[in-house]
């Protein structure tokens, strides 16, 4: 059996080492410490926010988010259907109502009309929603020009979960800056990693405070240990903020070598009929975190995702199908639903290829004669 080909594995650099190595000299074990502000510094240069808060995980900026937006139990929070469930399981940690929207085949990120209509459904039964969860799915930049404008029309604040898409922009203004709060993820499969960590982000400096706040058991300003607020153990640790940095110096050549990956597959694949591939509309840049196909059946005797998903699982070879739709997950059955079947579709036809930066050339060769085989 050939060596294993993955989704997207860890792709360390050269420099994490000596990072880790100076907190362990300087004995900055325990959490917080200097490389967490450089951490922090380093990210709000990269993403042009003013105020950063590195966290234990993408889902704890989500969780902070809410807190910090005062969503309490019975709101209403509007959220993209097709993400994973991080986007949506902090809602439901406070008690509110998730309300799931549908995709649009753009960009396959949420849908601005489907947005609109829920809105006005629910501004109509006099339940304005408290907030918005958009996703940038794949590292593909969302259609936040609309989605902006109808929420600043309707004063509902945004929180741009941008967990896939660090380096990703629009227009030359980065992934996770358009938003009331951006959400950030440094999970082992992202296009950086330290390990386990997220961020969130904010050009409110009080927001940040009372994140950083929170994200330390809430303790009060006293000698003693003294808690007048709920908090949580939701801070990065120094260590892991040296992984990070270290990982930021090289998240160019990250993303170059993603792109890299999905122009090789489009080159090889694009003109088997059936299969379609996700385009940057016009001024959209995309980290191209993971490569995704569409395979329609109906085009080519009836070959599907799946089939090929388990053909290359049989060559040792690691692919998945899109995040299935939060409204059709058991846990979130009687969730309301707005928009047609745009997700549905995605899911159904949808597949996620190797696209790890250190891949090389003999593995997307290899990943490409199985496809290719198939037809």
């Amino acid at each position: 059996m050939k060596t294993k080909i993955w989704l997207s594995s860890p792709h360390m650099g050269s420099n994490e080492l000596e990072y880790v190595k100076q907190a362990f000299d300087t004995n900055w074990i325990a959490p917080l410490g200097p490389l967490v502000n450089l951490f922090e510094e380093k990210l709000g240069e990269r993403t042009a926010v003013s105020h950063v808060a590195a966290l234990s995980s993408g889902t704890a900026a989500i969780h902070l988010s809410l807190k910090l937006l005062n969503v309490e139990d019975g709101d209403i929070v509007l959220c993209q259907s097709l993400t994973f469930s991080a986007s949506a399981n902090p809602i439901v940690y406070e008690r509110a109502q998730p309300v799931f929207i549908d995709s649009e085949p753009d960009t396959w990120n949420m849908c601005p009309s489907a947005l609109k209509e829920a809105i006005e459904y629910f501004i109509a039964l006099g339940r304005k929603p408290k907030a918005i969860i958009v996703v940038h799915l794949y590292g593909m930049p969302a259609k936040m020009e609309a989605i902006m404008k109808i929420a600043s029309d309707c004063d509902i604040p945004v929180i741009e979960d941008a967990a896939e898409a660090l380096g990703s922009s629009i227009d030359n203004k980065p992934c996770g800056s358009f938003g009331t709060f951006g959400v950030l993820s440094f999970n082992g499969n992202k296009i950086i990693t330290t390990s386990g960590g997220g961020a969130l982000l904010s050009e409110n400096a009080e927001h940040i405070a009372k994140a950083k706040f929170f994200a330390t058991q809430a303790r009060d300003t006293a000698p003693h240990y003294q808690h007048s607020e709920i908090g949580y153990n939701y801070r990065l640790s120094n260590v892991l903020a040296g992984i990070g940095i270290g990982q930021l110096e090289v998240l160019d050549d990250r993303i170059k070598a993603r792109r890299s990956n999905f122009e090789y597959y489009k080159a090889q694949l694009s003109h088997i009929p059936g299969i379609s591939f996700l385009e940057e509309q016009q001024g959209a840049f995309s980290n191209r975190w993971l490569t995704c196909i569409l395979i329609n059946p109906e085009k080519n005797n009836g070959i599907d995702a799946d089939r090929i998903r388990i053909a290359l699982e049989a060559k040792n070879i690691e692919s998945r199908p899109l995040w299935k739709p939060m409204h059709l997950q058991p846990v979130f059955a009687d969730a309301p639903y707005f928009g047609n079947k745009n997700a549905e579709n995605l899911f159904a036809q949808g597949l996620c290829l190797p696209s790890g930066s250190n891949l090389t050339e003999e593995d997307l060769q290899r990943v490409v004669t199985v496809i290719r085989n198939i037809f």
